[in-house]
Protein backbone atom coordinates (compact mmCIF):
# COMPACT_ATOMS: atom_id res chain seq x y z
CA UNK A 1 0.00 0.00 0.00
CA UNK A 2 1.48 3.60 -0.88
CA UNK A 3 2.63 6.19 2.44
CA UNK A 4 -0.83 7.20 3.84
CA UNK A 5 -2.71 4.09 4.22
CA UNK A 6 -2.62 2.37 7.85
CA UNK A 7 -4.47 -1.34 8.50
CA UNK A 8 -7.33 -1.51 10.18
CA UNK A 9 -10.97 -2.54 10.96
CA UNK A 10 -13.47 -0.63 8.74
CA UNK A 11 -17.55 -1.82 8.69
CA UNK A 12 -16.41 -4.91 10.29
CA UNK A 13 -13.55 -6.11 7.81
CA UNK A 14 -10.11 -6.08 7.69
CA UNK A 15 -8.34 -3.57 4.93
CA UNK A 16 -6.53 0.20 5.29
CA UNK A 17 -8.10 3.30 5.79
CA UNK A 18 -6.72 6.90 5.68
CA UNK A 19 -6.19 7.36 9.21
CA UNK A 20 -7.55 10.12 11.56
CA UNK A 21 -4.09 12.04 11.90
CA UNK A 22 -3.52 12.59 8.18
CA UNK A 23 -7.64 12.90 7.55
CA UNK A 24 -9.13 14.14 11.06
CA UNK A 25 -12.54 15.13 9.24
CA UNK A 26 -13.04 10.70 8.94
CA UNK A 27 -15.73 9.15 7.36
CA UNK A 28 -19.04 11.14 6.92
CA UNK A 29 -20.62 7.87 7.47
CA UNK A 30 -19.28 7.29 11.11
CA UNK A 31 -17.71 10.88 12.30
CA UNK A 32 -14.47 9.58 15.01
CA UNK A 33 -13.60 6.92 12.37
CA UNK A 34 -10.99 6.67 9.48
CA UNK A 35 -11.90 6.94 6.25
CA UNK A 36 -12.34 3.61 4.48
CA UNK A 37 -10.22 3.04 1.08
CA UNK A 38 -9.91 -0.71 0.92
CA UNK A 39 -11.38 -3.97 2.30
CA UNK A 40 -11.32 -7.67 2.67
CA UNK A 41 -14.33 -9.88 3.82
CA UNK A 42 -14.92 -13.34 3.88
CA UNK A 43 -18.75 -13.85 2.76
CA UNK A 44 -20.85 -17.13 2.84
CA UNK A 45 -20.09 -17.45 -0.67
CA UNK A 46 -17.62 -15.43 -1.72
CA UNK A 47 -14.08 -13.81 -1.09
CA UNK A 48 -14.55 -10.23 -1.52
CA UNK A 49 -12.62 -6.82 -2.16
CA UNK A 50 -14.12 -3.24 -1.53
CA UNK A 51 -12.00 -1.22 -2.98
CA UNK A 52 -13.15 2.61 -3.03
CA UNK A 53 -11.05 3.99 -5.41
CA UNK A 54 -12.81 2.05 -8.22
CA UNK A 55 -16.11 3.45 -7.31
CA UNK A 56 -15.09 7.15 -7.37
CA UNK A 57 -12.41 7.19 -10.24
CA UNK A 58 -14.01 5.58 -13.26
CA UNK A 59 -10.77 5.75 -15.12
CA UNK A 60 -9.32 3.45 -12.36
CA UNK A 61 -12.41 0.89 -12.98
CA UNK A 62 -11.81 0.85 -16.67
CA UNK A 63 -8.27 -0.42 -15.87
CA UNK A 64 -8.82 -2.94 -13.78
CA UNK A 65 -11.85 -4.57 -15.82
CA UNK A 66 -8.97 -4.20 -18.65
CA UNK A 67 -6.69 -5.90 -16.87
CA UNK A 68 -8.28 -8.49 -15.22
CA UNK A 69 -8.82 -10.86 -18.16
CA UNK A 70 -5.21 -11.09 -18.45
CA UNK A 71 -4.34 -12.77 -14.84
CA UNK A 72 -7.78 -14.53 -14.18
CA UNK A 73 -9.52 -17.38 -16.77
CA UNK A 74 -12.64 -16.96 -14.55
CA UNK A 75 -15.53 -13.97 -15.57
CA UNK A 76 -15.12 -10.77 -13.33
CA UNK A 77 -17.75 -10.74 -10.73
CA UNK A 78 -17.88 -7.12 -10.15
CA UNK A 79 -20.10 -4.81 -8.18
CA UNK A 80 -19.63 -0.48 -8.04
CA UNK A 81 -17.12 -1.44 -5.31
CA UNK A 82 -16.82 -5.01 -4.65
CA UNK A 83 -14.75 -7.29 -6.87
CA UNK A 84 -16.30 -10.91 -5.69
CA UNK A 85 -14.07 -14.21 -6.05
CA UNK A 86 -15.64 -17.71 -4.97
CA UNK A 87 -12.65 -18.93 -4.75
CA UNK A 88 -9.88 -17.83 -2.81
CA UNK A 89 -7.23 -19.75 -5.80
CA UNK A 90 -8.76 -17.58 -8.22
CA UNK A 91 -7.44 -14.43 -6.74
CA UNK A 92 -5.50 -12.43 -9.23
CA UNK A 93 -2.85 -11.32 -6.16
CA UNK A 94 -0.47 -9.81 -8.72
CA UNK A 95 -3.66 -7.43 -10.11
CA UNK A 96 -4.82 -6.55 -6.94
CA UNK A 97 -1.27 -5.55 -5.43
CA UNK A 98 -1.12 -3.59 -8.47
CA UNK A 99 -4.58 -2.05 -8.08
CA UNK A 100 -3.79 -0.86 -4.38
CA UNK A 101 -0.52 1.24 -5.49
CA UNK A 102 -2.60 2.84 -8.02
CA UNK A 103 -3.95 5.89 -5.58
CA UNK A 104 -2.01 7.52 -3.09
CA UNK A 105 -3.98 8.30 0.52
CA UNK A 106 -3.82 12.05 -0.56
CA UNK A 107 -5.43 11.11 -3.70
CA UNK A 108 -8.12 9.57 -1.86
CA UNK A 109 -8.96 12.41 0.22
CA UNK A 110 -9.25 14.47 -2.66
CA UNK A 111 -11.66 12.48 -4.73
CA UNK A 112 -13.54 11.83 -1.37
CA UNK A 113 -14.06 15.79 -0.52
CA UNK A 114 -14.57 16.36 -4.28
CA UNK A 115 -17.13 13.14 -4.85
CA UNK A 116 -18.87 12.77 -1.34
CA UNK A 117 -18.55 15.85 1.02
CA UNK A 118 -19.71 18.48 -1.55
CA UNK A 119 -22.71 16.42 -1.90
CA UNK A 120 -23.37 16.28 1.81
CA UNK A 121 -23.49 19.98 2.30
CA UNK A 122 -26.06 20.75 -0.58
Amino acid sequence: MPEGFAEGISNGMMGWVVPLDIYPAGYHCTPGKPLPFLGMASQKNSVNLYHMGIYAKPELHDWFVAEFPKHSKKKLDMGKSCIRFTKPEDIPYELIGELAKKMTSEEWVNLYESQYKSKLKK
